[in-house]
């Protein structure tokens, strides 16, 4: 579900952001003492392509294993950073910076796992989450793009929740018999803007 966020909403969620993103770093300090928080090389290197045309390279994957709790739920998010364009220097420093910004994700209420994903065709980037619930999700979301919003260009951060359905299955029904060689095209498509999020193609990382 992608739900048009209202001013009153967007308001009331600027005003406790802050106090969210604390909270979810306290809670992964918590998890990360009971080694419940862990990165992950199982879907590293894997490049998915998205109904938009955008094909993105899956560098980072965390994932918490404390108990879960209610039926998952797939989140896809997708941003573009104002300040960096399309300097690839300034890009690889993101995504090695970026591991710092853990806490303000990984202890929010439902957090299972996310892959973090950077564009191989354009400068955008994508977080697929698994989360415990549609409303944890979207909650999540809402809150993760007041902080965004600051950082972004405008128009570029948008979030989709599918209830239901967990990445692992997304990727395991598209995915393809072998690594992605560069030779799919890629690039917008018009006329599927309402189905950017949902992953077409999936290519394992090379051998």
């Amino acid at each position: 579900m992608t739900n048009p966020v209202t001013s009153s909403t967007r308001s009331h969620t600027a005003v406790v952001a802050p106090i969210a993103f604390a909270a979810s770093t306290l809670r992964t300090a918590e998890l990360a003492a009971r080694h419940q928080l862990r990165l992950s090389d199982e879907h590293v290197g894997w490049r998915l392509r998205f109904a938009d045309g955008t094909v993105s390279r899956v560098y980072r994957e965390t994932v918490n294993d404390a108990p879960r709790q209610g039926a998952g739920c797939l989140l896809v998010v997708t941003f573009q950073l104002r300040a960096l364009g399309r300097r690839r220097f300034l890009h690889t420093l993101f995504r090695l910076e970026s591991i710092l910004n853990t806490p303000l994700f990984a202890g929010f209420p439902g957090f299972r796992s996310k892959l973090w994903l950077a564009g191989q065709s354009s400068a955008a980037y994508h977080g697929v989450y698994e989360w415990d619930g549609d409303e944890l999700a979207a909650t999540y979301a809402e809150t993760l793009e007041v902080l965004l919003a600051a950082v972004c260009r405008p128009g570029t951060v948008r979030h989709h929740v599918s209830g239901g359905i967990s990445p692992d299955r997304v990727l395991a029904r598209v995915a393809g018999p072998g690594p992605w060689e560069g030779t799919v095209a890629a690039g917008p498509r018009d006329g599927r803007a309402g189905d950017w999020w949902r992953i077409e193609a999936a290519w394992p990382r090379p051998s």
